[in-house]
């Protein structure tokens, strides 16, 4: 298994690099074992697909309120199944 993440000030926080210490070798980040390539689409096709896909759904009823609006993009984030994520990642 690999660990991947972007690099975010809040990433190097000693609690995150403690975890990433666990994955060895296998972490792709900015100044890790692998680098990471900011805005790479080969490494971020999830990333790309989500935003899109979310969108989609949270704007579908036309919200009306900023309310409305975190209501539908909870909703739909939560319905997001590991299931959709793996047949994405395997596409």
């Amino acid at each position: 298994m690999w660990f991947q993440q972007d690099g975010a000030i809040s990433h190097t926080a000693h609690v995150t690099i403690d975890l990433l210490n666990k994955f060895d070798e296998r972490v792709i980040s900015r100044n890790g074992p692998v680098d990471w390539p900011p805005r790479s689409c080969d490494l971020t096709p999830l990333d790309f697909f989500l935003w899109v896909y979310v969108k989609s759904l949270v704007y579908a009823n036309k919200p009306t309120t900023l309310e409305e609006l975190k209501a539908n993009t909870e909703r739909e984030i939560a319905a997001v199944s590991a299931e959709m994520c793996g047949r994405v990642m395997e596409n």
